[in-house]
């Protein structure tokens, strides 16, 4: 049977305050990564969704490897290496998350092409994007079955940008714009979309990223819900009303929301995106807003399961 949902990257601990007086005293650890999330979340909501990385053999990649099997999440594309474990320590900054990553010569940054099985091209839809495209030679592995999977799979891209880890500008501008090229899919926060082009609207940069490629773009928003364009028009969406214990994870709990529920209303091809109805489309932002709202509402990137989902549609 053909892997429905692949989810490819960085596989990290994250690390979140705890506070104690307005002071933070420790951190709490948790799974983490953007792709890993996503991949959790679609597990969560019912999917069949596979995991494709390198991951440590130390302990916090023993534990990483074991939180996957514990949530669904098949691991037939994992690879294991004995160089150390991404760690990303998560703070508040203005009531936003800012990360201080701890990743040099990671395990996860060192995928190479001869780690992934062949038969990860029989995936349907793939996931990829963050800082696992910030570091040789995993950006290339990602970046080269991409390409592969290019016409045969509907491929899902956010970038999540952090400003903070980019080294070569440029470069990394350059490989955002041919993944934008190659996506069928882009999933992006209003902050990374204004990163990328800071000199037009929310709306015209949308549109800039449509023209380059892509069947769909999703814009995140936060508590100003989300936006989307496709070959239609584009469609807004609010945020559902929630109180807000932590934002970390809410974005991949969209992507996760969006891709299970576009699926589940039989768009599984480049063709069902671009003759998408608007009424199709709403749904599942709707769903994915949803989703995000659940995360919100608890510590650390914690996706919701298909009935709380469900719950705060109701």
């Amino acid at each position: 049977m053909a892997t429905l949902f692949t989810a490819i990257g960085e596989i990290l601990i994250d690390f979140t305050p705890i506070n104690e007086r307005g002071a933070t005293v420790g951190f709490r650890m948790h799974p983490g990564g953007s792709p890993l999330n996503v991949a959790v979340g679609l597990a969560r909501l019912g999917a069949r969704v596979e995991f494709a990385g390198k991951v440590s053999s130390d302990f916090f990649g023993r534990f990483l490897a074991a939180h996957l099997k514990h949530e669904g999440v098949g691991t037939r594309f994992l690879s294991h290496s004995d160089a150390p474990s991404t760690l990303a320590f998560v703070a508040l900054e203005d009531g936003e998350p800012a990360f201080s990553f701890y990743r040099e010569g990671a395990a996860d940054t060192r995928l190479l092409p001869r780690d992934l099985p062949e038969d990860i091209v029989r995936t349907q839809f793939l996931h990829f994007g963050s800082i696992s495209l910030m570091n040789e030679p995993t950006a290339g592995t990602i970046a080269g079955l991409v390409e592969r999977l290019r016409g045969r799979a509907i491929l899902s891209f956010d970038p999540n940008i952090r400003p903070g880890l980019i080294g070569d500008r440029r470069g990394y501008r350059d490989l955002l714009a041919r993944l934008f090229q190659s996506a069928d899919i882009v999933k992006i926060s209003a902050t990374d979309l204004r990163w990328f082009n800071p000199d037009h609207s929310l709306e015209e940069a949308a549109n800039t990223l449509m023209e380059m490629g892509p069947a769909l773009v999703a814009v995140t928003q936060g508590p100003r819900g989300a936006y989307a364009r496709w070959h239609a028009g584009d469609v807004r969406i609010p945020a559902r009303a929630v109180e807000v214990i932590d934002t970390v994870g809410a974005g991949d709990a969209f992507t996760s929301g969006l891709l299970f529920s576009l699926v589940e209303r039989g768009v599984t091809s480049r063709a069902g995106l671009q003759e998408m109805r608007a009424d199709l489309l709403e749904a599942s932002l709707r769903f994915a807003t949803a989703a995000a709202a659940v995360t919100c509402t608890r510590a650390g990137a914690d996706p919701p399961r298909r009935d709380e989902v469900e719950t705060v549609l109701s």
